[in-house]
């Protein structure tokens, strides 16, 4: 992202959805299934499933009065304060994905129960730099819309925007001279505010795991831990402007699931870490068809570490497209900074990925969420977009480097905060062991085609780090400059871990 957003990150606590037993539908450019025996990852017995309330409340924004005292312009639009259902994640949304907002979104929320106001918060504005590249599908499919980033402000019944337009200043000629005019930047059309519910699930499933740093690797059995917090109190899907029951998205989420069926049973929480032997072992199983007699021989490739599963962290699957789609190969990982602020319990982490999802797909239109993977700052791994977490999914996350990448988001903001080394630990375990399936070096570097974007042309052969961060693909400020100050440390890291 070019600026920066700060928030704070506030969350319910995720619980599994009851999958059946089913095969799944076939999916878009599916790879050839392999012959690995599940692993019995940890699992909740399939029954019953409570609804996922989730929900989008989206109001149209509206010409605010001048306020000398707040800096008006004239030209604002955005919302005065007023009671909403309730709702934990923001952004606004327009109609031209290809619009820019030049100008400064604010909000402030009223905390549900307390009635406390917040003081004003920004919103990161420049958000178009994290989606798919130009001229796919997804991204031609009609229904993607231009985007702030994501804001999490916690469980709220109350909201104030304003978003106010930049200055343009330009010299004219007079009579008297040259005189400086200035005037106010055209903001986006069809500027509407999305209030996100990410909803709850049923009060025994399993949420992930605990708020704890990930710990060394496992045998292939695994318990997932539920988290230590109670769960919230949100709104139902009734009393909303939009909302669906996750109960009834049973084929959705047994497909979801068996993209994972290789190397996890099916109705996983978590796919457990594995140790070096185990790894290696499955690596020849996965992909021994396409690995050099060397590669065989002596396999680069980090330990498996635990990855919560989008079972695990309650995915509504209804609201995805149905079918998955994958690049060749994953050559290099992105990573990303989230932006959205790093007052967050890991034990809360499900629910943020619940509401960055929804918003993601039912304001921004994209497919599923962007992200392959996600990282909060105990070091947890998270599953992101569906497809299979040892599959080359494309993702939505680096505009123009989509294909044979994959995205990583680290859940924060990492301007001047620094990432914990738990979170850097994290990235280095989970791309060591991706990019070790595919043979690449985590301290190497590799060519990349560009689909196009602001630094580098259409069709241009790139070469990049194995892992860079976004701003290598694309002119943006993302992931924060503390955290991509310690990109070199996770390429070393990863690569040790591969045996390097």
């Amino acid at each position: 992202m070019r600026g920066l957003l700060a928030s704070s990150i506030g969350v319910t606590c995720a619980a599994a959805l009851a999958l059946p037993l089913t095969p799944p539908a076939t999916a878009v450019t599916a790879r050839p299934a392999t012959t690995v025996q599940a692993a019995p990852a940890a699992a909740r017995p399939a029954g019953p499933a409570a609804p996922l309330a989730g929900s989008t409340q989206s109001l149209p924004l509206t010409p605010l009065s001048r306020d000398r005292d707040l800096g008006g312009t004239g030209a604002e639009q955005g919302l005065p304060r007023r009671d909403v259902r309730s709702f934990s994640l923001l952004g606004v949304v327009w109609d031209d994905p290809d619009a820019e907002l030049h100008g400064r979104v604010q909000v402030r929320t009223r905390a549900a129960g307390t009635g406390t106001w917040s003081a004003w918060q920004d919103v990161e504005t420049h958000n178009a730099d994290h989606g798919a590249d130009p001229d796919t599908p997804e991204r031609a499919s009609g229904h993607v819309r231009g985007a702030t980033a994501p804001l999490w402000v916690g469980e709220s019944d109350g909201v104030e925007v304003r978003v106010s337009p930049d200055a343009e200043q330009r010299t004219e000629d007079t009579a008297d001279g040259a005189r400086t005019v200035s005037s106010s930047l055209e903001l986006p059309a069809g500027m509407r505010l999305e209030l996100v519910d990410p909803g709850t699930t049923d009060a025994g499933g399993t949420a992930g795991p605990a708020h704890a740093p990930a710990g060394p690797p496992r045998s292939r059995a695994a318990t997932a831990q539920a988290p230590a917090d109670a769960p919230e109190a949100s709104g139902t899907a009734a009393e909303l402007t939009e909302g669906t029951t996750a109960g009834a998205t049973t084929a959705g989420a047994a497909e979801a699931s068996a993209a994972n069926a290789p190397i996890a049973a099916l109705g996983a929480t978590e796919i457990p870490a594995l140790d070096r032997a185990g790894t290696e072992s499955e690596l020849l199983a996965l992909r021994s068809g396409e690995l050099t007699a060397a590669q065989r021989a002596k396999p680069y490739i980090g330990p498996r570490p635990g990855i919560v599963t989008r079972r695990g962290w309650g995915a509504d699957e209804k609201l995805r497209e149905k079918s998955f789609v994958y690049t060749k190969k994953v050559k290099a990982a992105f990573v990303h900074h989230t932006a959205s602020g790093n007052k967050y319990k890991c034990s809360q982490v499900p629910s943020v990925i619940r509401g960055i999802y929804r918003y993601h797909v039912k304001s921004m239109g994209w497919r599923d969420i962007g992200y392959n993977f996600l990282v909060d700052k105990c070091g947890n791994i998270y599953e992101g977009r569906a497809g299979g977490v040892a599959k080359p999914v494309l993702g939505a996350h680096t505009l123009g480097f989509n294909s044979n990448s994959m995205g990583i988001a680290v859940l924060g903001t990492f301007t001047s905060t620094k990432p914990s080394a738990a979170a850097v630990k994290g990235i280095a375990r989970l791309t060591a062991w991706k990019l070790g399936l595919f043979g690449a070096n985590p301290n190497g570097k590799t060519y990349l085609t560009s689909g196009g974007g602001n630094l580098y042309r259409k069709g241009a052969n790139v070469r990049l780090n194995v892992i860079s961060g976004h701003r290598d693909g694309f002119a943006t400020e993302c992931p924060g400059r503390q955290l991509y100050g310690k990109l070199g440390s996770a390429r070393t890291t990863a690569a040790g871990y591969q045996g390097r």
